[in-house]
């Protein structure tokens, strides 16, 4: 960052013309009416993300890209390639005497690879993380030639290997790709390492368990509550943020697990289903909901946040929810993400977001602010000692290792006492455990879902390496202190 000449570095942001923004000063964000009308010009979406350059300006190309080549890519896709291109103009900026990226060249990227991987001074990323942005700055390129943007490819190419020449072209695949990070292991936390994860990094407490008074964190029940949801339902980080007080079920007396219906609208490649949630959570959900973020409510509506939203939609009814979209009723579940964040609700006290996780300004969060709340956490957690770092795919993934666990052992148990009929009968009506999972995941494909079966195979292993019988040598003796016939009797053993 270049504060001894006031320019800021590079930076992203998402569109939200529609949405009241805060107040923030002139040199954070370019004036709104000059920003709305680019995005107008360019044809930006709402929750698209665009490029600031160091001089507070947008920039075109990149936005083109995201207008063209990635405008009806998932909005997790999206926000990640912003990311990945924003990294890398960045360290040409900072790194490379205010290089533009039009101008970057095969030096500025081994350069870049050195320092994003191995430089100590560096974050020493995953191989697995490297190959993903490779992929993100060679396709945003392969655009920019294309276009006319650029003449040269930074990311040199050699001749693809796994996929079949079409006539007259040969395939390329980015060099510099490592293709040694494996796909295979996936990272989860079992239920005591989560719990030590929650407890200190989102609630506050100390490394011994007991209430820190020095905490200072907000909305820490919010941000425990929207954590256990994530590990106990296997939701997505944009299908969980999306979620409208309307998809909220009542608490029903008798009943240990809920469900949900969760609208193709906002779950990826539209997969819509039901989703199982513990009463217990449940309950810390609607406790959020009648107190921080009716306190959030209040406070929005105090300082007249809710007025100041541009072309709003209002819900009128919410025993009816839906919208007037363009002189036609849309229901709430036909809503996307984008549309969600200016749906409004119309109630005796006032207007209220239909948005079910806010911030403290009482407007909807967004994926990237819960990016932030356990970036926040995992640092809180390396400050005290606590060896558990988290990021929200990984609840994704411990769901996913422990359903599918729990579930294999009921299976397996159950069959073992069947015949072949009985077992029949009972796959038709229970089905595959594998299955479930799938579903309760939102996967197309159970091909998918199988990469789980890795880590339950380790899972296994390493049970059967702790059954292993300890009596190789006596306990409490070093081998070097025993005679040959001593070790002979312990090898017989």
């Amino acid at each position: 960052m270049k504060s001894d000449s006031g320019i800021l570095g590079w930076r992203v942001f998402f569109t939200q013309r529609r949405l009241a923004r805060p107040r923030t000063g002139g040199a954070d964000l370019p004036s709104s009416a000059v920003l709305d009308l680019w995005l107008d010009e360019h044809e930006v979406m709402d929750g698209s993300p665009y490029l600031i350059d160091p001089f507070g300006r947008p920039d075109v190309r990149i936005g083109d890209y995201f207008r063209t080549e990635l405008f009806d890519a998932p909005p997790g896709t999206q926000e990640a390639a912003a990311y990945d291109l924003k990294r890398w103009v960045k360290f040409l900026w900072e790194n490379r005497s205010e290089k533009s990226w039009r101008d970057a060249t095969p030096a500025d990227r081994r350069g870049y690879k050195q320092w994003r991987t191995v430089d100590p001074r560096g974050p020493q990323v995953e191989l697995v993380t490297w190959d993903r942005e490779v992929s993100t700055v060679n396709q945003f390129y392969i655009w920019a030639i294309a276009n006319d943007h650029v003449r040269v490819n930074p990311i040199q190419q050699r001749e693809s290997r796994s996929r079949e020449p079409r006539r007259g072209h040969r395939e390329e695949t980015p060099a510099e790709a490592s293709h040694a990070g494996s796909r295979n292991d996936i990272k989860w936390m079992p239920a005591a390492d989560y719990r030590e994860w929650r407890d200190v990094g989102l609630r506050g407490f100390s490394a011994a368990g007991l209430e820190d008074p020095s905490f200072r964190g907000g909305f820490a029940s919010r941000n425990a509550t929207y954590s256990d949801t994530m590990i106990r339902t296997g939701l997505r980080l944009s299908e969980q943020t999306s979620l409208s007080i309307f998809e909220v079920p009542d608490l029903l007396p008798g009943l240990r697990v809920q469900r949900f219906w969760l609208p193709g609208s906002i779950a990826k490649n539209e997969s819509a289903r039901h989703v199982y949630l513990a009463v217990s959570v449940l309950r810390d959900i609607w406790d959020f909901i009648e107190a921080e973020r009716a306190e959030a409510i209040e406070h929005a509506r105090a300082v007249g946040t809710y007025e100041r939203m541009n072309d709003p939609l209002i819900v009128s009814d919410r025993t009816r929810p839906f919208v007037v979209v363009d002189g036609e009723r849309v229901p709430m579940a036909r809503l996307d993400e984008h549309e969600r964040l200016r749906v409004l609700i119309d109630t005796p006290e006032g207007l209220e977001p239909a948005a079910l996780w806010l911030n403290e300004d009482g407007l909807p969060s967004r994926p990237s602010a819960w990016q932030e709340v356990f970036k926040t956490a995992n640092k809180r957690c390396g400050r005290l000692g606590v060896r558990h770092r988290c990021h929200p795919h990984m609840l994704r993934h411990s769901f996913a290792v422990i359903t599918l666990e729990q579930l294999f052992r009921g299976h397996i148990l159950e069959l073992a006492e069947m015949n072949h009929l009985q077992r029949e009968t009972y796959q038709r009506v229970f089905g595959d455990p594998m299955n479930w999972v799938r579903m309760r995941l939102g996967h197309v494909s159970v091909v998918t879902t199988q990469k789980y079966l890795h880590t339950l195979k380790e899972l296994e292993m390493q049970t059967r390496m702790l059954l292993v019988p300890g009596t190789w040598e006596p306990v409490g003796v070093h081998p070097e202190d025993l005679d040959e016939d001593e070790v002979a009797r312990a090898h017989a053993a």
